[in-house]
């Protein structure tokens, strides 16, 4: 079977994606592990008495051999993957082949190997991670006390600083960290338990051994390094894919969140931030002006995929019906790989938005000076009430300066509402016209801000330096 662009290919097979990533989802890796189990599981099953190390060195000598073009002619015939895997592994084995898959069933294989690939994944991802939140963390500090407009309901409202927003995404991206790190650790795999889950073909095998079926699943699962459930059907619980989709699906809502907003902040009604354009990058095949944000687009449009993917694990996860139902096999195919795919692609952008976010200060300085005052205008009214004024008297004077300053502001005017209320007699009574333009600079107008942000950079720095210090996401969980 030969695949070109005649046919359809997933835009994950070479658009999203790292090379190592794909490398992780593909059958030659899937094949490879497949047989590293049949091996573990011979070797294991050696030590009981029940094969011998001449047959163990047979598979594992042939272990690196994958003939997918074989094992596809065969599947053609018999209709089953696994099998078709099993007679072309025993076809290369003269000696070993008759013993291979020996007790078990074709769950015990694949859905430990599934649980291996989603071990390689998460340790693809972690770092990648990590080097995002590193960069973000530098980006916080430079920006800390750089002052701006803040908006809620899409409308301008108090000054913040560009670092602190950028604190809100550092801050969700260590929750991320922490709940993917939780799956890293906890991460099991089926065991050995045979086509129900109660090991009875194991049991059999083993009478008179001296060893149990408990046995024989540690030694086959410590040659994997991997934990098992303790219960488990026919397949592993599928509750654990669950977990780990929703965790990448909150990785992908934070950078959704971030690429959005970037989005937004890019528009040149507001021009404050900016993703990086190539110089040679071509924004629009009909506008030779544009500079769309292609990157943070992207981010947006995959990351919507992503949310809807736990959902899918969700329903395989429910519908396991009794010891269990086939209907999961066919998304499970893709949906666990998209789901890696997208986060290590969404990842590899995110890193890139950040890197190289442009902050335009002037812009910053122009949204300050155009909507800051409307911002400021509440520590006038403190102030002014603080030196003797009417609290009600003075919100009417402001709201009407105000009222008058937008429709100045909407007919292409600059914002008049400083020298309106300079003037105002109400206020001059009350306060010098330096003390009250002191009052309306809302640019540190931002509480503490600053210091939060900074922080939250030092967070984020130390929680990866102590992760370092004490933990190694590829070994963390892990049953040597």
């Amino acid at each position: 079977m030969s695949f070109d662009h005649e046919t359809f290919l997933s835009p994950f097979t070479w658009r999203y994606g790292s090379p190592e990533m794909r490398a992780i989802w593909s059958l030659a890796h899937q094949r490879r592990l497949w047989r590293r189990i049949w091996v573990a599981l011979a070797d294991a099953q050696r030590a009981a008495g029940l094969v011998s190390q001449a047959q163990v060195d047979d598979l594992r000598a042939h272990a690196a051999d994958i003939d997918i073009e074989r094992a596809q002619a065969i599947e053609k015939d018999i209709r089953h993957d696994l099998m078709a895997e099993v007679k072309t592994f025993a076809g290369q084995c003269p000696i070993g082949g008759g013993i291979i898959h020996l007790g078990a069933t074709s769950m015990d294989v694949q859905d430990n190997a599934d649980a291996l690939r989603l071990r390689d994944a998460l340790d693809l991802l972690l770092p990648r991670l990590d080097r995002l939140i590193g960069r973000l963390a530098e980006q916080i500090e430079t920006w800390a006390d750089a002052p701006t407009m803040g908006f809620t309901h899409l409308q301008p409202a108090e000054p913040t600083t560009t670092g602190y927003r950028l604190a809100q995404t550092g801050q969700d991206l260590l929750d991320d960290r922490r709940a993917l790190r939780r799956c890293r650790a906890e991460l099991k795999g089926k065991g050995f338990k045979g086509a129900t889950g109660t090991s009875a073909s194991y049991t059999q095998l083993l009478e008179g051994t001296g060893q149990t079926a408990a046995d024989l699943e540690a030694h086959v699962m410590g040659a994997l390094g991997l934990d098992a459930h303790d219960c488990a059907t026919q397949v592993a619980p599928r509750k654990q894919e669950y977990a780990l989709l929703s965790a990448l699906a909150g990785l992908g809502q934070t950078l959704y969140k971030f690429a959005f907003d970037l989005r937004l902040l890019q528009a040149p009604t507001i021009g404050e931030w900016a993703e990086p354009f190539g110089e040679k990058q071509v924004g629009s095949s009909a506008m030779p002006f544009k500079r769309n944000p292609i990157d943070a687009e992207n981010v947006d449009s995959l990351a919507r995929h992503l949310a809807a993917l736990p959902r899918v694990a969700w329903d395989n996860a429910a519908h396991t019906l009794l010891e269990r139902t086939l209907d999961d096999s066919a998304n499970r195919r893709t949906v666990l790989a998209e789901a890696c795919l997208i986060a290590d692609e969404i990842l590899r952008r995110g890193h890139k938005l950040v890197d190289g976010l442009r902050i335009d200060a002037d812009a910053s300085a122009r949204l300050m000076a155009t909507y800051g005052p409307f911002a400021a205008t509440e520590r006038l009214l403190m102030e002014a009430v603080k030196r003797g004024g009417d609290r009600q008297q003075l919100h009417e004077v402001i709201r009407a300066h105000a009222l008058a300053a937008w429709a100045a502001l909407n007919s292409g005017a600059e914002n008049p509402l400083v020298e309106r209320l300079v003037g105002d007699d109400v206020f001059r009574k009350l306060m010098p016209s330096d003390a009250i333009r002191e009052c309306l600079d809302a640019r540190d107008y931002v509480g503490d801000a600053p210091v939060r942000a900074r922080r939250m950079a030092l967070r984020m720095r130390s929680t990866l330096h102590e992760t370092t210090e004490t933990t190694n996401p590829q070994t963390e969980g892990e049953t040597r």
